[in-house]
């Protein structure tokens, strides 16, 4: 006797899978920004990436490309909503919303984006690991399948200034990212970029992880580094910023289901 037919494999069309939603006006990407802007914020802040006031995530403005949503200034990044978000011009000025924004922190934002057309978002904390190794003024080293995805695409700002108030540091400041997608600005932190939130959101994440995973490798001894062109290749397969995008989407669907709230 014959056992019973084995299932069928599925077309392929047929299952899910979650790309970039193409929006067919700038209204409804500015509302796509936004929602994933206050989202990576409380991400963020669940997190514990905030300290104090320090900490900015900047989404330009997909209509007025010159202006850029940010966080309010003094308010935690976990009670943020879209409705709390403000919108500054290139001169820090706010031109909607209720509240005041850092402005020491967005004039670095300011020159990268400027910098930067291509780059949709932007992200600083001042992050314990981050901090740590920038505290060394190491890069980050080719040491995990993670930490391959910033190999040769994250520089060193080698300076420390004081808190960057004027254009012309936040112009260095970009000058040194270049065309990189992160920076360790020396004894100050870590700052990503993406074309979407969500891919300078999880770029941030898994830097900071890579960053702490590097430290206590260090701690313990002498970590192998991966060769340069398996890890140029682990870079082209996971550095790109659609990868960024898809890694972070668990993290999106997570905090806007346990918190829909973010989107009011």
């Amino acid at each position: 006797m014959h056992g019973p037919t084995p299932p069928l494999p599925l077309p392929t069309d047929q299952l899910q899978f979650a790309m970039p939603p193409m929006h067919d006006s700038a209204e409804d990407e500015r509302r796509h920004r936004k929602e994933r802007l206050a989202g990576a914020l409380r991400i963020f802040g669940r997190a514990g990436l905030e300290d104090g006031v320090s900490g900015h995530i900047t989404a330009r403005d997909p209509e007025f490309t010159d202006c850029f949503w940010v966080n309010p200034f003094g308010m935690p990044f976990k009670h943020v909503t879209v409705g709390d978000l403000v919108l500054v011009n290139q001169d820090g000025q706010v031109v909607e919303g209720r509240y005041h924004v850092n402005q020491a922190a967005f004039t670095v934002h300011a020159q990268v984006h400027a910098s930067r057309p291509d780059v949709v978002a932007v992200a600083h904390c001042h992050s314990v690991h981050g901090r740590a190794l920038a505290a060394l003024g190491e890069l980050i080293d080719p040491i995990t399948q993670e930490s391959c995805a910033f190999y040769e695409d994250v520089a060193l700002y080698d300076a420390y200034t004081g808190v960057a108030v004027d254009a012309e540091e936040g112009r260095r400041i970009a000058a040194a990212l270049g065309s990189r997608k992160a920076l360790v600005l020396r004894n100050h932190g870590p700052l990503t970029v993406g074309d979407s939130v969500d891919a300078a959101a999880w770029w941030f994440l898994s830097m900071e992880r890579s960053c702490q995973v590097q430290l206590l490798a260090k701690a313990a001894g002498r970590p192998v580094l991966i060769d340069h062109k398996l890890a140029v290749a682990t870079r082209e397969q996971l550095g790109g910023d659609l990868v960024a995008w898809i890694n972070y989407q668990p993290l999106w669907q997570d905090i806007s289901r346990s918190e829909p709230d973010l989107l009011s």
